[in-house]
């Protein structure tokens, strides 16, 4: 099983960290909001979702949540950039909250080899933003260059409100794209139990596929 962070607590972000929490993996998820970290530590999710908080209690000795990039990230072999994106002013998108993302990412790298997963809603190209980000991050904090360290992927989310946790369980499909091959092998022996459906949820919840 894989070591996870994700960052961002919000829909997006919690519905993926409860999953592949429930599925086996070690995750910590990563938000600034102090109030919603401790909500959270104390098994209470910042917004309905159908099961939510049942998959919480039954992922809690492989699900933990922090406020502090240094204790998500170095240990983290696949970290999930699952931030908020909303509209500038412009019209497009505002990545400010990517873009710290990215950097405290960066700062935190571990010793070992990380795949950096956008799961926010980003522009075509974003990967190329965000891997400048890490890099520079990384090089500033260490003082070395960051090649071979890491990898940029995409992973977007087909999550619908209401059936987020039957979306992240029972996926119709999951795109991944990424230039470097052990990205891709990272995320597919990450998500190697949705796609042979190895699990099984308890009885008493229904959720079904």
């Amino acid at each position: 099983m894989k070591r996870v962070a994700v960052v961002g607590t919000g829909y997006v972000g919690l519905a993926s960290a409860v999953s592949l929490a429930y599925l086996g993996h070690e995750v910590v998820a990563l938000d600034v909001d102090e109030e919603k970290v401790r909500g959270l530590r104390r098994g209470q999710p910042p917004f309905y979702e159908p099961h939510l908080r049942e998959l919480m209690a039954l992922s809690r000795e492989r699900l933990f949540f922090t406020t502090r990039y240094e204790e998500a990230i170095p240990g983290a072999e696949v970290v999930f950039i699952a931030v908020g994106t909303p509209p500038a002013p412009d019209g497009g998108p505002d990545l400010s909250q990517v873009r710290q993302a990215a950097e405290g990412i960066g700062r935190h790298l571990g010793e070992g080899f990380t795949v950096v997963v956008n799961k926010s809603t980003v522009p075509v190209g974003s990967g190329n933003f965000v891997g400048a980000l890490v890099r520079r991050a990384f090089e500033e904090t260490h003082g070395k260059e960051a090649d071979g360290r890491f990898a940029v992927a995409s992973n977007p989310e087909f999550l619908r409100e209401g059936q987020a946790l039957q979306d992240s369980l029972y996926p119709d499909r999951i795109v991944v794209g990424a230039e470097d091959g052990r990205a891709i092998q990272a995320l597919r022996e990450l998500y190697e139990p949705i796609l042979e459906q190895r699990w099984r949820m308890p009885s008493r919840y229904a959720l079904r596929a």
